[in-house]
């Protein structure tokens, strides 16, 4: 044996049983990192959050604190300990920013400016829309133009570790797919027009672990979450061309495809909840369908049918489902909210809150918040029958998903960020103009680097 060959077969198996050892507590609907907020939607995609002292209705006398961001953006903050990660962007120069913020008062710890150059995307999109990922070894970001697709990697004190430019990125809607991980590597899904790949890449180098191409009928923005079954982690992506499409974790092998469970556009992600895997998708803003299958004991590389499918315009476009407690929620774009019995897509009631979202719900004490484009959080109970709560104005749009560590949720307007609640959490201290805007030092930049849009979630 070469080498070569010995040194890339070592690699291999060092991967897989780093992969196996990171997600040997991950079941269907739980993440590696319970508790905390890790990636977009926090524990695997899920938008349930554990024990918090979140409150239903408030003023910004209750704010913990409010800070002005460096940039716009809509790129939902992540939490690791006591900092918080986002990204942020320049609107006339499209210059992206890596924020990372103290979460005991949102000072700004530290920052890294890449240079950019302005595009065009759709309208509710921004230059910063895709959430990090974050993790003990540090927090990963992605950016796109139309000629670059950035993937990057920073220690958790703001070091560049490596930065890799994966090619164009050729829709005119913009991106908004954020990366996660799994074991050591940093998995991203590119699914855009015509061609595309899903990739994984080592978190310490960013060396290509596993590339998979993929020939699209229509552009996905869906980020992708986890399933485990007997003893093998799956990495489920969603996109009109190939459906739910599960991914073996260590090597990027097809497990098994539910090729009729998109059969239109898809911007939310998907979910795992009580061993079904769900995905809603629309054609352009008019829903099409909620689609949800059962993985079960799937032949290898074999087909899945769809369990069940519910379909209506009022289907979500680009804000994710939610399942808690044997529910679906269905929270469209243009305020309907369904929800239908998880275990066979019976509607049980149906509401609307009249207004525009391009966030998604969040759960937490039996209560949904959900952030509007207005910028106003409207709470629902998670409950059987429809019940308005409260709506709570943050005074700036927002197309942001709530994110909840630790008891305190963050929320993310276009320029600032809200921290509420928290036990012993002091009152009436909002200070959005006495406080200093926020970011750090700026630094870090490098040669310039391209960026780009997303698809606002």
């Amino acid at each position: 044996m070469h080498n070569s060959d010995r040194h890339e077969r070592m690699a291999s198996t060092f991967f897989a049983a780093a992969v196996a050892a990171a997600c040997a507590a991950t079941s269907a609907g739980a993440a590696d990192d319970e508790g905390r907020w890790c990636r977009f939607r926090g524990p695997n995609g899920s938008g349930i959050a554990g024990p918090a002292d979140v409150p239903v209705r408030w003023t910004e006398g209750d704010y913990n604190w409010k800070v002005t961001l460096p940039g716009g953006g809509y790129s939902s903050p992540v939490v690791w300990k006591d900092r918080l990660f986002l990204l942020c962007a320049d609107d006339a120069t499209a210059r992206r920013m890596v924020v990372c913020l103290r979460t005991a008062d949102g000072r700004g710890l530290w920052r890294k400016d890449y240079d950019s150059t302005p595009h065009r995307f759709a309208k509710g999109n921004s230059y910063a829309s895709a959430s990090p990922a974050v993790g003990d070894d540090g927090v990963y970001v992605t950016w796109t133009t139309p000629k670059e697709i950035t993937l990057a990697g920073f220690t958790l004190d703001g070091r560049e570790k490596w930065r890799r430019n994966l090619g164009p990125y050729a829709t005119p809607y913009g991106s908004g797919t954020s990366p996660i991980l799994v074991g050591d590597a940093v998995v991203l899904a590119n699914e855009q027009t015509r061609a595309g790949f899903l990739i994984a890449v080592d978190r310490r180098t960013g060396e290509t672990r596993w590339r998979v191409d993929r020939r699209m009928k229509l552009p996905s923005w869906a980020t992708p979450c986890l399933l485990r079954r007997g003893g093998l982690t799956e990495i489920i992506f969603a996109s009109s061309a190939y459906g739910f499409a599960a991914l073996d974790a260590n090597s990027g092998r097809m497990v098994w495809q539910a090729k009729d469970a998109v059969p239109d556009r898809i911007a939310a992600s998907t979910i795992v909840a009580d061993g079904l895997v769900v995905g809603a998708c629309a054609s352009g803003e008019r829903g099409v369908e909620v689609s949800a299958v059962r993985p079960g004991d799937a032949p290898a590389g074999g087909e899945v049918k769809v369990a069940y499918a519910y379909r209506t315009p009022e289907v979500p476009y680009v804000p994710t489902p939610l399942a808690a407690d044997g529910r679906l929620f269905l929270w469209g774009d243009k305020g309907a909210v369904t929800c239908l019995r998880l275990r066979d897509g019976r509607k049980l009631w149906a509401g609307d809150v009249e207004a525009r979202f391009y966030g998604s719900p969040v759960c937490v004490g039996g209560r949904l918040y959900c952030l509007s484009a207005d910028g106003v959080v409207v709470v629902l109970a998670a409950a059987d029958a429809f019940q308005l709560l409260a709506r709570n104005d943050l005074g700036e749009r927002s197309s942001s998903t709530p994110a909840i560590a630790d008891g305190i949720m963050y929320l993310r307007t276009y320029t600032h960020l809200v921290s509420i609640g928290g036990r012993g959490a002091k009152k009436g201290q909002a200070n959005d103009e006495r406080h200093r805007e926020t970011g750090g030092p700026a630094g870090g930049g490098g040669a310039p680097v391209a960026g780009g849009g997303g698809a606002g979630r």
